[in-house]
Formats: structure tokens, sequence, C-alpha cells
């Protein structure tokens, strides 16, 4: 049997950019990508902290350094500029792993520069 805990997340992100007509996604500046742990297409759930949407999608890479946080095709109709993000990212592990797991959170500041990171996990 295997559970389901937070692997990584993303906290207080602001959305820079909205597109509904790109084909889907959420873009993630690179580096916020790198320092949350996340993979390029991997699967995340979304809480929009200023309108209470929730929703999934995948992550691909923004330009390094460039802060972006852009909504993409369906997720664009989920949130605007300025919106504040919950990003969270999922793992699953064996529950001997899963009592030790501690995940990767990295608390997100002024133009979505990394404001503190919390432990990186196991």
């Amino acid at each position: 049997m295997q559970v389901t805990l937070l692997k990584s997340k993303l906290h207080r992100a602001t959305v820079t950019a909205v597109s509904p007509d790109y084909s889907g996604s959420l873009s993630i500046d690179r580096t916020l990508m790198k320092e949350a742990g996340f993979l390029q297409h991997e699967k995340i759930l979304v809480g929009n902290i200023s309108n209470g949407e929730r929703f999934e999608t995948y992550c691909i890479p923004a330009p390094e350094g460039s802060g972006e946080i852009a909504l993409n095709g369906a997720a664009a109709h989920k949130g605007s500029v300025g919106d504040l993000l919950v990003i969270l990212t999922f793992i699953n592990l064996e529950p001997e792993e899963a009592s030790v797991w501690e995940p990767r959170v990295v608390i997100v500041g002024k133009d979505n520069k990394s404001h503190e990171l919390a432990p990186k996990g196991k």
C-alpha cells in the first residue's frame, strides 16, 4: 500500500499573465520550478487564494529569472493577473517512507522570487 503526500509547494506565487488561447498548462519561472523540485509537464494542483478556485493542470518552464506565472488555456479562466496561487505536487510513498517524509516548500515573495525555503524532502 502507498499513501499520497505533499511533494512540494510554491506558496503565494503571483499570476503575471493570462493566455486563454494557449494550448494549456501553467508556465512557471524555471528558477521557481527548480527550487520547488517541479518537473516539466508534472501534474500540479493549483489553489487560487484570491478567488477560491482549485484546478489541476501541468507545469511548463518559463524563462529563468523572469518571475513568470502564467495561466494558459482553460486555466486562464480560473484567475487574473495579480491573483495569488498555491501550486502543489504530490508523491506516492510506502508508509515507512511517509513517516519521515518532509515536503519542499518555497514561500514566494515580491516579483515571484523565492523568499524562504523549507526542508527539501528526503
